[in-house]
């Protein structure tokens, strides 16, 4: 009995996780780097991943950035940026046009630059 419900809440648990996951891969994102201008106007450093919404000239888009590690790693922390703040990303934008969502691999904010994922980093 407590074999079978270990492994009905394991089965459980994969099923609730793997489809919430799965969009933190690059997957959904184009390979071609864009870029994308725009104002902060709002900064979350919570896990997963932090993320910034940016109000650029065709809407408010979904900066991602890397996972925690990866931020850290850079030099992004909660003192990073701030609405109002102004932002250059370079990243992967989604396959899906009426998402505005990017995968950002660089992000300057301020004129100070953050390399989230610099061997993803395209040669200009």
């Amino acid at each position: 009995m407590f074999i079978k419900r270990t492994l009905g809440i394991a089965m459980l648990t994969a099923s609730l996780v793997s489809p919430a996951t799965a969009h933190h891969g690059w997957s959904w994102a184009e390979q071609e780097q864009t870029q994308l201008s725009g104002t902060i106007t709002n900064v979350q450093m919570a896990p997963p991943h932090p993320s910034l919404d940016v109000e650029a000239e065709d809407g408010t888009w979904r900066v991602e950035l890397g996972n925690p590690r990866n931020t850290a790693k850079a030099g992004f922390d909660e003192n990073a940026a701030s609405p109002g703040d102004s932002i250059t990303a370079v990243g992967n934008r989604s396959q899906d046009k009426s998402e505005k969502r990017m995968k950002a691999v660089r992000v300057t904010i301020e004129g100070k630059t953050y390399d989230i994922y610099p061997e993803r980093i395209e040669k200009q």
